[in-house]
């Protein structure tokens, strides 16, 4: 320990409160450093070093173990003697004085090099809440109540009933947020909902007594969130009370969702309904699927840690996580952090491997929408500055802590440890069969769809079922086309009978060509006309399964030329239309086996790939795989048709048997692909996207 640091008093502006007990009955206390607002909270073997502080760390352990039934030596004071100085909870020494003067003397805001070390998270206090705050709180009170909480629960359950009675509009109107006004009307919808969550933590923390220091946004890698400060919530000594605090937010998001569901399921369509629809999606998804998670500091962190009364839940299972590593990996003698039963060393070593894993994946993300986010110069900068800083930067600790200990792992463990790595890359090196994965639509090979030839009346829709080949499908009369038949037939009649009279005269051979022009135009005219009433019979081309036939249709209904009557389908031969992304197209040959599996449904057929487009897909002909209408491809709107995202060829297979339903239906398609080891794969993929992503 420093010489100088036992001497250091403590500062005079610290504030300390009395804290809930731990959960062994333990008094435990909160220091409160009142120019950060931050809460420190302490042991009941640190409170007595308070007391006595400054001295001498020989004297402060032997006078505490003296006087109290509690255990101390030199070394546990010189370690809170070090925490205290490392959170500036004494007076500066002279130089600790100068290292201040020179980090305030430093780059302000304005500064580049301020930037990059902050704007990865940057607080604006915007407003002092605290006068208005109590000021509304009798009028918001009424909603806290027991009446006022059940008649929210009520109307949420209604609302959510309401919807899943017509759950197919609701989630179409979910995928019309896809489009540019859709997206606008989310985001205007997330503000409005989180203005709302944050104003739940306010006025619950101010139902407490806690006081709000400030509201405002927090720019989380440049993006705005908005933020209230509830800090000195540690000052409550219940935990039931900084759990309400904590779970106000996320509540006040639900009821709003609920609320929102049941105006959306009552109102008609127009703008209002579509506001309800971006208020509900945004409650029910943001607040169950972000902000409840635990595994970042948001709202579900904090929920956690006071419900199990589990102060630093990430840093303590973190720390409990690195010393089981290291015994179970390193074979070193590695003590708990801090002590704990089996069961507990368990549970949060297993949480903090999992908020792991989870950061990996949000913090890949978070570093890829930078990248995007920005011009391509910048971008590749700040990702870069996100990968090193929040994935490297930690493993790279603990990489550090190993090789320092080298020494300590036993030589036999040292070769295992080795050839771990070096088995896996060969395990990876290695070409493995594998499948490539793509959504699909089961139809039959032949199929014959029926429209009118144009608009026309139906005199005869054949009922659904098995038709042979020839048969009537359906029969149209067109009035339009009968008066042309009468008109041109009388044309014929007379201009016959005028040529008759015009061969006998012997002065009338001007007027004969004329007439015998003009009577070939009207026997093109007749056969236009039988043609045309021809194509009023549809008969079957084929033997088959006449299907849905359109209930709707009866005869004398009027059709025009895209009212599908109805669809003959060949039952003995059916092929599946596969999506399959660009990237794994190349890995795909025909005659390759494949399984096809219904959407819903366990049971796979096989399958044999019979042609791979050599282009790509420019519209979706299966609107029944587009995202907007539920199916698993993103599309974009075009006209009356939609646009895959992603660029898709089509792979066409047959299936070995026919589909029990006799049906098209979409589903899952799995391909045998040629052998490939992951190693190659990663590169080829890391090589296209540099190759796509290198010009600037």
């Amino acid at each position: 320990m420093d010489a100088a640091l036992d001497r250091l008093p403590l500062r005079e502006d610290l504030r300390l409160h009395e804290a809930a007990p731990d959960k062994d009955g333990a008094p435990a206390w909160s220091i409160q450093d009142p120019v950060t607002n931050r809460f420190f909270r302490i042991g009941w073997l640190e409170f007595e070093c308070l007391v006595r502080w400054p001295g001498d760390p020989e004297a402060i352990a032997k006078d505490i173990a003296e006087n109290t039934p509690l255990f101390a030596d030199r070394e546990l004071v010189e370690d809170f003697g070090h925490f205290l100085a490392q959170h500036q909870l004494v007076r500066p020494s002279a130089q600790g004085v100068a290292r201040l003067a020179a980090k305030a003397g430093g780059p302000g805001w304005l500064h580049w090099r301020w930037w990059l070390h902050h704007y990865l998270f940057i607080r604006i206090p915007l407003v002092r809440p605290e006068r208005w705050l109590a000021a509304v709180l009798p009028f918001v009170r009424p909603l806290c109540s027991g009446p006022g909480v059940a008649a929210i629960v009520l109307a949420s359950l209604l609302g959510i009933v309401m919807v899943a009675r017509q759950w197919d509009t609701f989630a179409h109107g979910v995928m019309d947020i896809l489009s540019p006004s859709g997206i606008l009307g989310f985001m205007i919808a997330l503000a409005v909902s989180k203005t709302l969550h944050e104003l739940g933590h306010a006025f619950v923390a101010t139902r407490y007594g806690v006081r709000v220091a400030h509201m405002g946004v927090a720019l989380v890698v440049l993006w705005p969130m908005l933020y209230t400060d509830t800090s000195e919530s540690w000052k409550l000594r219940t935990p039931r009370q900084r759990l309400a605090i904590s779970s106000a937010g996320i509540l006040v998001e639900v009821a709003l969702a609920g609320l929102s569901t049941l105006a959306w399921a009552l109102l008609d369509d127009g703008p209002l309904r579509q506001a309800m629809l971006y208020l509900a999606t945004t409650g029910w998804v943001l607040s169950l699927a972000l902000n409840a998670s635990p595994f970042m500091r948001f709202d579900g962190y904090f929920i956690a840690s006071d419900l199990l009364d589990y102060p630093n839940l990430h840093e303590r299972s973190g720390a409990m996580a690195r010393a089981w590593l290291r015994r179970t990996l390193l074979g070193w003698d590695e003590p708990d952090p801090e002590p704990v039963t089996v069961r507990q060393r368990r549970a949060l070593v297993g949480f903090a491997v999992f908020t792991w894993i989870y950061r990996l994946v949000v913090f890949l993300g978070i570093a890829v929408a930078v990248y995007l986010m920005f011009f391509k110069v910048l971008g590749i900068f700040l990702f870069a500055v996100e990968v090193i800083w929040f994935i490297v930067r930690p493993f790279w600790s603990e990489i550090a802590v190993w090789r320092k200990r080298w020494s300590e792992v036993r030589p036999g463990r040292r070769f295992v440890l080795w050839m771990l790595p070096a088995v896996a890359l060969v395990a990876l090196a290695v070409p493995w069969p594998t499948k490539v994965e793509a959504s699909g639509v089961a139809r039959a090979e032949r199929q014959q769809l029926v429209f009118a030839p144009f608009a026309a009346r139906v005199t005869r829709v054949a009922p659904g079922g098995t038709v042979a080949q020839g048969a009537s499908l359906a029969q149209f009369e067109a009035p339009d086309l009968s008066a042309r038949e009468v008109r041109t037939d009388a044309l014929v009649r007379a201009l016959e009978q005028r040529l008759t009279g015009l061969v006998a005269d012997e002065r009338g051979m001007e007027q004969q060509k004329a007439a015998t022009g003009r009577l070939q135009e009207q026997l093109a005219e007749a056969e236009a006309v039988v043609e045309e009433t021809g194509r009023l019979q549809i008969a079957a081309d084929f033997a088959g399964q006449w299907a849905d036939v359109d209930p709707a249709v009866q005869p004398g209904t009027w059709v025009g030329t895209k009212t599908q009557l109805g669809v003959l389908l060949d039952p003995s031969s059916w092929v599946v239309d596969a999506y399959v992304e660009q990237r794994e197209v190349e890995r795909i040959e025909p005659g390759a086996h494949a399984r096809f599996r219904l959407h819903q449904q366990w049971n796979t057929m096989d399958a044999t790939v019979v042609s791979i487009d050599t282009t790509r897909t420019a519209r979706l002909p299966h609107a029944m795989l587009a995202a907007r209408y539920g199916g698993p491809i993103a599309t974009q709107p075009d006209g009356q048709s939609s646009t895959p995202v992603e660029a898709l060829y089509r792979v066409r297979l047959r299936l070995a048997q026919p589909l029990p339903q006799a049906r098209e239906a979409r589903g899952h398609v799995s391909i045998e692909a040629q052998s490939q080891s992951l190693v190659l794969r990663t590169l080829k993929r890391l090589a296209a996207v540099a190759v796509r992503e290198s010009g600037f």
